[in-house]
C-alpha cells in the first residue's frame, strides 16, 4: 500500500477490474537495435504506480518501445471466430532490449463478460496460430515489419507468454472459494489453453505471497499467467517481469544455437596456412565475445529482482523463472561458452607453437645457408685469381666470358652454389607448409572444467 497526497485515498495493490484484459508477449525472430535517444520508455506507456521510481532508475536496462500503434480493434483478425470474444481496445507495441532482442506486445481489452472457455480458446488461437494473425487485410508481421523499416521478412520467435487479467464475473469466479473444484477447473482450462481435460489435476504454479483468498490470485504455467484482483500498476509490473523472462529465454535459445554453429565451424574448418588459422581464431573470438555479452546483458540483467525490488514482483519472477528453467539454462549455456573459449585458446596456442617452430627451422636453415655460401665463395675467388694471373691456361686474346674455353672453370665455381640455393629454397617451402599439419581442424581437446555445483535454495 502506498499513501497518496494529503487528503487522497490510499492506493491499494488490489483492485476490481470490470473488463478482462489479456496482454500477449511474442518473441520475434530478429534483432532490432533501439535508437540511441529513444523518445519514450515503458514508464511513459504504462502506469506503474509505486514501482515507477525503480523502473525509471533502471531505464537503461529495460526494453524500449521502437513501434507503438493503436489500431482499430476490428482490424485485428484471428483465424476462425477468435474464440467468440469481442475486443474493446488494442494497443500494439514492439519493444527492443539494448542488445536488440525484440518482443511484440498486444494489449487487449474485451467488451462484456468473458467466459473461461472462450478465454482459453482465444489464448490457444493467438498462440498456436499466431502466424495467421492479421491486421486489416495483411498479415500482422508484414505490417509490423514494414512500419519498422526492416529489409528482411519479420518472423515470430519460439517464445510466447500470455497474461490474463480477469474482469467482471470471471474475476469473481476465479477468486471465489466456495466451489474449489470448479474454480480449479476454470484456472487449469485457461492456463493450459483448453488443451487438457478439465477434470485432471494439473500442475499450476501459485507463488504463496501472491495469493490472498478472495482478494488476489496469481497462477501460471510456462506460457500463460492468470493475475486476478490486482491494481493496474501491479498488472503492469508483473507484465515487465514476464517480458524480461521471455526476452531472456529467447536469448538463451539463440546463444545455444550460435555456440553449436561455432563448434561446427571450428571442427570443419579447412586450414592450409597460418593466416587462415588467424582468421578463424579472430572470427571465433569475436563470436564468443558476443555470446558473453548476450548472456550478461540479455539474460542476467532480467532474471533477478534488481529492476523491481518488491515482494509482489519478486515472487512471480522467481516462480516463473523456475518454471521456465532459465537459471539452469543460463548455467549450462555459460559453461558451453567457457569450453568454446578453451578450444579457441588451445587452437591459438597451437598456432603460436607452430609458428615458433617454423621460425626456428627457418633460422637454422638460413644460418646453414650463410655458412655454406661463405664456403662456396672460395671457388669464385680462386676463379677470379686464376684469370688475374699470367698463366699458360689463360689466353690473353680471348675474353674471360668465352664459355667454350673457360666453361669448365665456371661450372666448377658456380654449380655447387646453384645446387645449394635450390636446396635451401625447397627446404624453406617445406617448413612454411608444415604448420598446416600441426593446426588441423581437430586440435587436441581442451581440458574440460569440472561441473559446477550450486549452493543455496
Amino acid at each position: 500500500m502506498v499513501t497518496g497526497t494529503a487528503g487522497s485515498a490510499p492506493v491499494l495493490d488490489s483492485a476490481a477490474r470490470e473488463l478482462t484484459r489479456i496482454l500477449l508477449l511474442f518473441s520475434l525472430g530478429c534483432r532490432v537495435r533501439p535508437p540511441g535517444d529513444a523518445p519514450e520508455g515503458l514508464v511513459d506507456r504504462f502506469h506503474f504506480g509505486r514501482f515507477e521510481p525503480h523502473l525509471a532508475s533502471g531505464g537503461a536496462v529495460l526494453p524500449v518501445p521502437v513501434l507503438t500503434e493503436r489500431p482499430d480493434p476490428a482490424e485485428l483478425r484471428l483465424p476462425g471466430d477468435g474464440g467468440g470474444l469481442a475486443l474493446a481496445s488494442v494497443d500494439l507495441l514492439v519493444v527492443a532490449t539494448p542488445r536488440g532482442d525484440a518482443t511484440l506486445l498486444l494489449d487487449c481489452e474485451f467488451t462484456g463478460e468473458t467466459d473461461a472457455a472462450d478465454v482459453a480458446a482465444w489464448l490457444a488461437t493467438t498462440c498456436f496460430d499466431r502466424e495467421h494473425l492479421r491486421l486489416g487485410d495483411r498479415p500482422l508481421l508484414a505490417v509490423v515489419g514494414e512500419r519498422l523499416g526492416l529489409a528482411e521478412p519479420l518472423t515470430f520467435g519460439l517464445n510466447v507468454h500470455q497474461l490474463v487479467y480477469p474482469g467482471g464475473r470471471l474475476r469473481e469466479e476465479l477468486l471465489a472459494h466456495d466451489d474449489e473444484p470448479a474454480r480449479r477447473a476454470q484456472l487449469n482450462g485457461i492456463i493450459y489453453r483448453g488443451k487438457m481435460p478439465a477434470a485432471e489435476r494439473l500442475a499450476v504454479s501459485v507463488p504463496p505471497n501472491l495469493k490472498n483468498q478472495g482478494i488476489t490470485l496469481s497462477a501460471h504455467g510456462r506460457g500463460v499467467s492468470v493475475q486476478a484482483g490486482w491494481a493496474p500498476h501491479v498488472e503492469n509490473g508483473l507484465a515487465v517481469v514476464a517480458l524480461g523472462m521471455i526476452s531472456a529465454l529467447a536469448v538463451l535459445q539463440r546463444t545455444r544455437l550460435v555456440a553449436f554453429a561455432m563448434m561446427k565451424e571450428n571442427e570443419q574448418a579447412l586450414i592450409d596456412s597460418p593466416s587462415e588459422v588467424r582468421t578463424l581464431i579472430s572470427r571465433l573470438s569475436d563470436g564468443v565475445n558476443e555470446l558473453q555479452l548476450d548472456l550478461a546483458f540479455g539474460v542476467e540483467a532480467y532474471v533477478d529482482s534488481l529492476l523491481i525490488p518488491e515482494m509482489l514482483t519478486e515472487g512471480f519472477q522467481s516462480s516463473l523463472r523456475d518454471t521456465l528453467g532459465v537459471r539452469d539454462s543460463l548455467d549450462n549455456s555459460a559453461r558451453m561458452v567457457e569450453r568454446l573459449t578453451s578450444v579457441i585458446n588451445a587452437r591459438s596456442a597451437a598456432l603460436d607453437a607452430a609458428l615458433a617452430e617454423r621460425d626456428e627451422r627457418q633460422n637454422r636453415i638460413v644460418s646453414a645457408l650463410v655458412a655454406a655460401a661463405t664456403l662456396i665463395a672460395l671457388p669464385p675467388t680462386l676463379l677470379l685469381a686464376f684469370f688475374g694471373v699470367n698463366a699458360t691456361d689463360v689466353d690473353g686474346g680471348r675474353s674471360i666470358l668465352d664459355l667454350g674455353r673457360y666453361g669448365t672453370a665456371y661450372a666448377l665455381a658456380w654449380l655447387p652454389f646453384v645446387v645449394l640455393t635450390a636446396t635451401g629454397y625447397l627446404l624453406l617451402r617445406r617448413v612454411g607448409r608444415r604448420p598446416g599439419t600441426l593446426l588441423s581442424a581437430n586440435p587436441p581437446p581442451a581440458p574440460v572444467p569440472a561441473p559446477r555445483t550450486s549452493s543455496g535454495s
